[in-house]
């Protein structure tokens, strides 16, 4: 079987511009009649099928948005996309879904597809394999291209696009200092997310607010890893080995293994233990105790990134200058933290 080519592919091969092999294909009177023909036979040679959506040039509107998620199964992701669909249909626009599944190989693939003239712009949170690496090149050729991206919740400064974050650090100073004014002092930072930049700034604001209460920061209570079963691996005896009265963990999993292993050693929650985690997903409700939670506002970050891809396709503006919104986060008390003194 033949392999289909892509409308990039054919206009490397041909040493042409996308737009030429368009509207070669449309048999558009702006080109040639050798460079039609030329362009129509390697394509059919290729087993090219062209599409209405696929053809569409540069100046015209699919009124698509492309949207990559790291992991669908993440609470979080799930809420950011029903924020996301709610705007796009409000204004008209459909959206395409790839989930890249933390790998960089899937996410250069969800893009190099989606950006073959299938939608207007993209909506991201970037891969967990990406940010590892440091790779975002990939990104910035998009960008190049003309397709505009908004990232949100994992973001690269290195690449120059809107963004949308939410205030990582500042979240983890008032988690931090909430346990600290509930009488905590021994307080223990989990975290299986220690290769994000969201859990690398989370763990910042958990020192800057012990070192701003005078507390000394102990790394024998700090217990960061890259995935949940690391986490599950070095976090196992914590419990039997420190004294801690609270614990501020960075991530769904973290908290619910600590409160996991708390009640298994017999430790009374709140009273012996305060646990406050990051993210606020169904288990954080369906605990007993219930657990007390930093949550990001998913959807609002969703509906707020929508907005500025959809006012940037649609702006006449020739300069466009690339903003950072902040959505703010709610710390939401339950039964796993003390009530404050």
């Amino acid at each position: 079987m033949k392999s289909k080519a892509t409308l990039k592919q054919i206009a490397k091969e041909l040493g042409v511009s996308v737009s030429t092999v368009s509207k070669a294909l449309n048999d558009s009177p702006e080109i040639s009649e050798p460079t039609k023909l030329r362009v129509q036979e390697y394509a059919k040679l290729k087993n090219y099928k062209p599409n209405v959506i696929g053809l569409n040039l540069k100046n015209r509107s699919t009124r698509t948005i492309g949207v990559i998620l790291p992991n669908i199964l993440n609470q979080f992701f799930a809420k950011v996309f029903t924020g996301i669909e709610k705007v796009a249909d409000e204004k008209g626009y459909k959206v395409i879904t790839c989930i890249s599944n933390e790998s960089l190989e899937k996410e250069i693939g969800a893009l190099e597809m989606l950006s073959n003239g299938t939608i207007d712009g993209f909506i991201l949170s970037i891969s967990e394999e990406a940010q590892k690496l440091q790779q975002f090149g990939h990104f910035k050729s998009i960008i190049n291209e003309g397709t505009p991206i908004v990232m949100f919740d994992r973001t690269a400064d290195e690449v120059n696009c809107d963004k949308v974050v939410v205030d990582d650090l500042d979240s983890a100073i008032n988690a931090t200092d909430h346990l600290i004014k509930t009488g905590c002092k021994n307080i223990a930072l989990f975290s299986s997310i220690d290769n994000l930049s969201v859990g690398k700034l989370r763990a910042d604001g958990y020192r800057k607010a012990l070192q701003t209460a005078g507390l000394k920061v102990d790394d024998k209570l700090i217990v960061l890893s890259e995935t949940a079963e690391d986490f599950d691996i070095i976090s196992a005896r914590f419990f039997d080995e420190n004294k801690v009265d609270a614990v501020f963990a960075l991530d769904e999993h973290a908290s619910v293994m600590a409160m996991k292993m708390a009640i298994k050693k017999g430790m009374k929650i709140p009273d012996e233990l305060s646990i406050i985690g990051f993210a606020d997903g169904v288990w954080s409700k369906r605990l007993t105790p219930s657990l007390s939670t930093v949550s990001q506002h998913g959807p609002e970050i969703g509906e707020v990134a929508t907005k500025m891809l959809i006012e940037k396709l649609e702006s006449k503006e020739e300069i466009y200058n690339h903003k950072t919104t902040v959505v703010k986060t709610e710390l939401r008390q339950r039964e796993s933290t003390r009530k404050l003194i």
